[in-house]
């Protein structure tokens, strides 16, 4: 079985092809920006322009722009090869990541970058990577107080770690060639976007009747 996996949702740009469980071939970059104009052809570049069974793609939380782009292309080229698509979520590969260098039974503690102030968080069991809390989206300054973890990992772990001024931040982006890593019951047969905060735009509509 191949399978294209997608990951869009941070400021690394990821892809990478599987034959059964084994990597063939991946990209994974650092780009901040320009998901829309790069996946395609990083998928392309891959053997056989990617073509796979099954499509992966991180449904979020994270960027507004990037999860649509993720999104937008596995469902098309899902539609095109015939092939079924399955969501997973940035911050539970992540913490799948971290759990080799974890150390101790303290929770594995993912923060990811947010936007207007805010990182996505959420905590994990450390054997078992098994989720302690639901997928949140707070001010750094709140973050910085409440969460004692003395390791945070995730693309937002230096900003955590400097908000709060102690603490060992530990660098990670979500690689889609550590999908592997992810227990099945990670994965949602719908992929439906989970953006972590509300839209920031507000309808016309509703503007007119707001106080």
């Amino acid at each position: 079985m191949r399978q294209l996996v997608i990951e869009t949702a941070t400021e690394a740009l990821s892809v990478a092809l599987f034959v059964d469980a084994a990597c063939v071939a991946r990209a994974h970059d650092i780009i901040g920006r320009g998901h829309a104009e790069r996946l395609l052809p990083a998928i392309a570049a891959l053997p056989e322009g990617g073509r796979a069974d099954r499509i992966a793609v991180d449904t979020g939380p994270g960027s507004f722009t990037g999860l649509r782009v993720g999104l937008s292309a596995a469902r098309a080229l899902g539609f095109a090869w015939g092939a079924p698509v399955e969501g997973y979520g940035a911050l539970a590969l992540v913490a799948q990541m971290a759990r080799p260098a974890h150390l101790g039974e303290r929770p594995i503690a993912v923060v990811m970058t947010g936007g207007h102030g805010e990182l996505f968080w959420q905590m994990f069991e450390a054997i078992t990577v098994k989720p302690l809390s639901a997928p949140c989206s707070t001010p750094i300054a709140k973050l910085a107080a409440e969460l004692d973890c003395a390791r945070v990992y995730g693309s937002g772990a230096e900003t955590l770690i400097a908000a709060r001024g102690s603490g060992e931040a530990v660098l990670l982006h979500p690689d889609a060639a550590s999908f592997p890593l992810l227990p099945s019951e990670s994965l949602t047969a719908a992929a439906l976007p989970f953006y972590g905060r509300s839209a920031d735009a507000v309808p016309q509509a509703v503007r007119t009747i707001l106080p």
